[in-house]
């Protein structure tokens, strides 16, 4: 099953599983069409039904139970035995190091461009994970609420880098994750409004160790710059046990968060408690005109500089089609 598969378009990373003059190029990753990767499901029960995809799923976002099926559910499998390989890990050190302790939560960190449909997977890995036969506690935080607020931004003129890796608390975001990976009761997390497109006041989440935590966001695979005399600089995903990018090509990104732009101006744009409130009173030219230089000036140049570069970081990519469909999967060699 570990072949390679005909990438949509040339893409460095994605090319690198062809075969070149019958010699297959170097690649830390094994290639997988979606039905070689379907293949991976073996008898994993699928659990959810078609009402609760249609809940899960994001607005713009096509997915079915049958892609759930031809998948998640090889996903899932993958992850339960990661879960278990690192349980079972965790008790082998126990004993060597005599100690008498509780394993502390697996932590999924998911990646990837805005409108891509990042948010959808969490979901739907949340649904499936917390139906495993063990039932274990699966909680979802995403960056969002670690935004620092619309205050500060505009105080420090950061407001059109709303999403870019400045514009977060990372210390509070290195904090929480150090205090869930610690094992600590009662973890708060700051939690977001798109309505109002701000940080909630005083208004927070509480994570009380859970099984697994996944943790969503566009940057969680950021690094830093290398730090001076070897001094110990966490970065966000050396927390992670497993880490997923959801990858599509730039032209079908900037198709969906335009589509997505427009089908909000006539939902929840018209809310006027909506920070986005006057878009949906533009014309159609113009609140067209207004998602392509969102798209052209903030999240295609974050995407470029910040989002794209972490690909190569995470443990498995799946990459979309046309369609938002799954078409390949890239999984790290072990």
């Amino acid at each position: 099953m570990d072949q390679t598969v005909e990438p949509t378009r040339q893409d460095d990373f994605w090319s690198a599983g062809q075969p070149d003059d019958n010699r297959p190029r170097v690649s830390p990753y094994r290639y997988f069409t979606a039905s070689q990767w379907a293949g991976f499901r073996a008898d994993t029960p699928l659990t959810l039904t078609k009402e609760d995809v249609e809940r899960l799923r994001s607005i713009g976002d096509p997915i079915s139970l049958e892609e759930v099926s031809r998948v998640y559910l090889s996903l899932s499998r993958l992850l339960s035995a990661h879960v278990e390989s690192s349980q079972e890990l965790f008790r082998q050190r126990s004993r060597f190091l005599n100690l008498d302790a509780v394993k502390t939560p697996f932590i999924i960190g998911i990646a990837g461009s805005v409108a891509v449909g990042k948010s959808t997977t969490a979901r739907i890995l949340k649904q499936l994970m917390a139906r495993w036969p063990s039932s274990p506690k699966v909680d979802l935080v995403t960056t969002d609420g670690f935004l620092l607020p619309n205050a500060v931004l505009r105080e420090r003129d950061l407001m059109n880098r709303k999403g870019f890796p400045e514009s977060y608390d990372v210390s509070a975001i290195l904090r929480f994750l150090s205090d869930i990976k610690a094992g600590e009761r009662a973890v708060p997390a700051p939690t977001y409004s798109h309505l109002t497109y701000d940080v909630i006041p005083h208004e927070q989440v509480v994570i009380d160790l859970p099984d697994i935590l996944i943790f969503e966001g566009i940057n969680v695979l950021q690094s830093r710059e290398l730090p001076k005399e070897g001094k110990a600089i966490p970065v966000v995903s050396d927390f992670f046990d497993f880490s997923i990018y959801i990858d599509a090509e730039e032209e079908q990104i900037e198709q969906w968060y335009i589509e997505r732009f427009m089908r909000l101006r006539q939902t929840a744009f018209t809310d006027p408690r909506s920070f986005f409130h006057r878009y949906s009173q533009l014309s159609p030219e113009a609140a067209l005109a207004i998602g392509q230089g969102l798209w052209d000036n903030i999240n295609l140049v974050n995407l470029h500089d910040n989002i794209l570069p972490t690909r190569p970081r995470a443990d498995l990519i799946l990459r979309k089609g046309a369609d938002h469909l799954i078409e390949q999967v890239a999984l790290r060699k072990l």
